[in-house]
């Protein structure tokens, strides 16, 4: 499992209606060959700020399938227009995981 992590700037005053771009954005990546799961966590103190973690089977889920599709396109659309800069993404594989019963 690869875990795609981006940090997110918002343009001021554009939180909210990034948030509901987002919540059509989602079900696009959802029918992704080796998506599993999609986390968008906002910043405690700063509104503009997000973190946006995609779980994938592989990178090449991401890079070659998602990125070269037309629902890449859709994504883009929705969501591109909203970041202040354009975020860079970055990979991570799990390696310790700890949860509390």
């Amino acid at each position: 499992m690869i875990i795609e992590h981006v940090h997110l700037s918002i343009k001021s005053g554009q939180s909210e209606a990034f948030l509901e771009a987002f919540e059509q954005a989602k079900h696009i990546v959802y029918p992704m060959e080796g998506f599993n799961a999609v986390q968008l966590i906002r910043h405690a103190t700063d509104p503009h700020h997000y973190i946006l973690m995609i779980s994938w089977d592989e990178i090449e889920n991401h890079t070659e399938g998602f990125r070269n599709s037309d629902a890449y396109q859709e994504w883009k659309a929705l969501l591109h227009p909203f970041y202040d800069s354009m975020p860079t993404v970055e990979y991570y594989q799990p390696f310790i995981s700890l949860k509390k019963k």
